[in-house]
């Protein structure tokens, strides 16, 4: 996807053709093929975009904003504007054609942001807490983890081959911004991250409700540098996983609920280790 000309922060013209080439392209971002070929992924809302804006904005290629959007966001675009980001004027139109889930803001992010698989060892390097979605299927549950992961002060997410893209639209909505908080690595095969985690030190754990540890109970476990193993929404994780997990850990159930949302779980299973870790 090509540069806009020049920064314009914002622009006094106004982009007001739905159906203009800039405006398809945009709006193709939300395909998946489109966004590898591109080198590109969509940021839809005040808060993911302002989360770009102010964490990675040498990433940031363009920032497309409505009218109404911008009185009420002059705080983003005043940031924009200090980071000289190219920020271009829209009529609600055309900000409808290129999202319906932008809230009147959005950005166009460079897939370079997110950290190089490459990378895994050098990011785990003095790591002490780690999700790994190993199946994670559902964008919202995925982006779900990821900001859990970061409120509780993972090093790190891992989204193992299988799992859906980190540039998935409602994955990056789901994130609020955390994407850009944190290291957030795809397309390994789990036998190579599990194998990169122990290398570095971490215990490798599996949240499943068959594990013979009970959360509650495990502080002297959790306490350590740790990696969770997170499941398939539907599924959990399977034997595969199981297998090459150090432990497996049990989220004690009170209620007459079966179990927990995998979203759910992982914010658990991330704070007791969380908690643990810091309590030492």
């Amino acid at each position: 996807m090509p540069r806009p000309e020049g920064p314009c922060a914002p622009r006094p013209d106004v982009i007001d053709n739905p159906g203009s080439q800039r405006v398809t392209r945009v709006a193709a971002l939300a395909r998946r093929g489109m966004r590898p070929r591109h080198g590109r992924f969509l940021v839809e809302g005040p808060q993911g975009v302002r989360e770009a804006v102010t964490h990675v904005p040498g990433h940031v290629r363009d920032l497309y904003v409505t009218e109404a959007a911008a009185q009420r966001h002059a705080d983003v675009l005043a940031e924009a504007r200090d980071a000289s980001l190219y920020t271009h004027r829209v009529t609600d139109q055309v900000m409808a054609a290129m999202s319906t889930d932008a809230q009147g803001l959005l950005a166009v992010v460079s897939t370079e942001v997110l950290t190089p698989a490459a990378r895994l060892d050098e990011v785990l390097a003095g790591a002490r807490l780690v999700a790994v979605l190993t199946e994670a299927q559902d964008p919202g549950n995925a982006g779900t983890i990821i900001r859990a992961a970061d409120a509780a002060g993972a090093d790190a997410v891992v989204l193992a081959r299988g799992s859906v893209e980190a540039t998935n639209p409602k994955v990056v909505r789901a994130t609020a911004g955390s994407l850009f908080h944190l290291p957030v690595i795809s397309g390994l095969d789990l036998t190579e991250v599990v194998e990169a985690l122990h290398e570095a030190g971490l215990t490798v754990l599996a949240a499943d409700a068959r594990g013979d540890n009970d959360l509650f109970g495990a502080d002297a476990l959790l306490a350590r540098p740790g990696a969770w193993l997170l499941g398939n929404e539907a599924r959990g994780l399977g034997p595969e996983a199981l297998s090459q997990a150090d432990a497996v850990v049990a989220i004690p159930v009170f209620g007459a609920a079966e179990s927990l949302n995998v979203s759910a779980a992982a914010a658990v299973c991330l704070y007791a280790s969380a908690r643990a870790q810091h309590a030492g």
